[in-house]
């Protein structure tokens, strides 16, 4: 497979940015986001899809039809599981793509289905852990600070998966939280851990 740059993709924060929005979710972070981005960067951002197919590979940041759905993760209220095979093949029946590349859940994993069609979730660089009230209150932590990516390649024998964690100034990154006043964002960011309560 050819090299392949610059191709992205919108998230769901993304897609807020643009959508009008109750007050309720006008949190510190929208209101900073908002307040922070340039005519370009909006442009830019406007111009995103929600999905991209390259080659053999296609790209969603939630699941193929909707960018606030866990492809690979299943909420309950006793919990985060990983989805049911039958699940996960529902989620993306009439994908074609031996590759399927997600987000959203911000965690780490690769997922091989029976059919030979591979889910990489490459994690999160920037928000290694957060917590969510829908459909259930839930947290998602990845257990350290580290930024998370993930390299994937194609070989003789299928896709090859290399997950990244990258130490970076997350402390830096912690206090500009802390002094913009996201405390849990800060806590987040400096430990990778979340809870409930946040």
């Amino acid at each position: 497979m050819a090299h392949i740059a610059n191709i992205s993709i919108s998230g769901n924060q993304d897609r807020l940015l643009f959508e009008e929005v109750s007050s309720a979710q006008k949190n510190l972070s929208y209101r900073f986001v908002q307040a922070d981005l340039g005519p370009n960067e909006r442009a830019w951002l406007a111009k995103q899809p929600a999905t991209a197919i390259v080659d053999d590979m296609f790209c969603c940041h939630g699941t193929p039809t909707s960018d606030t759905t866990y492809l690979l993760e299943h909420v309950t209220p006793h919990g985060v599981f990983l989805h049911s095979e039958e699940a996960i093949s529902a989620a993306i029946q009439g994908i074609s793509q031996s590759l399927i590349v997600c987000g959203h859940s911000h965690s780490a994993r690769i997922v091989q289905l029976a059919n030979g069609q591979l889910i990489v979730n490459p994690g999160s660089v920037g928000i290694p852990a957060y917590n969510d009230d829908l459909p259930y209150p839930h947290v998602m932590q990845a257990g350290s600070p580290h930024a998370r990516y993930a390299i994937v390649e194609r070989n003789a024998h299928g896709w090859q998966v290399e997950h990244y964690a990258i130490c970076y100034a997350w402390h830096e990154a912690a206090a500009t939280a802390r002094h913009n006043g996201r405390e849990n964002l800060a806590r987040w960011l400096a430990t990778g851990w979340a809870q409930l309560a946040d």
